[in-house]
């Protein structure tokens, strides 16, 4: 579990209390408070980044809070399929073989709809255990079952890194069609 529970909503609310603190300061001629208005804009902008950090590699995510999360196996299998068929597809048309193309064509396209559902399956599942983790822990935490709230803590954060995952690679795919 980890000890540094950063947090999207957090990093919000503290960059809105900066943001005040800061013009609060301006107004009123305060040097002291427009500097630690200041300090906390930029301690929630790193709370933020901290919140959305994350190691993508084949077959899984990593992130900050020290979780790991495996991909779906869909999401592997299609990526597969995408390079077998579009090495088909090329193949066969250097070689003027249209059945290969279009084999090759027709199995690119099923991997990136195979793919796509794994990317769903692993957002949809991690977005699950980040609010049962979260709802877990809150009542571990009332109840005083420090072992329990650990355990909840955990999926949350998997949960967490399982989504960012699906994130990371979604977004990479359309930056790419850009």
């Amino acid at each position: 579990m980890s000890t540094d529970n950063t947090s999207t909503l957090k990093s919000y609310v503290d960059s809105a209390t900066g943001a005040v603190q800061n013009a609060v300061g301006s107004i009123i001629g305060s040097n002291g408070d427009q500097v630690e208005g200041q300090a906390k804009k930029e301690k929630a902008q790193a709370e933020y980044d901290a919140s959305h950090a994350t190691a993508k590699l084949p077959g899984f995510t990593a992130s900050s809070s020290g979780a790991v999360a495996k991909d779906h196996p869909d999401r592997n299998a299609g990526s597969y399929n995408q390079t077998a068929g579009a090495a088909k597809e090329f193949v066969g048309g250097v070689l003027g073989n249209e059945s290969l193309k279009q084999s090759g064509r027709e199995q690119n396209l099923q991997g990136q709809e195979q793919e796509a559902k794994g990317q769903i399956n692993d957002y949809v599942s991690g977005a699950a255990d980040r609010a049962a983790g979260t709802l877990g822990s809150g009542f571990a935490g009332l109840t005083g079952d420090r072992v329990k709230q650990a355990e909840y803590q955990d999926q949350h954060d998997t949960g967490k890194t399982q989504q960012r995952g699906a994130e990371h690679d979604i977004v990479k795919q359309a930056e790419a069609k850009q």
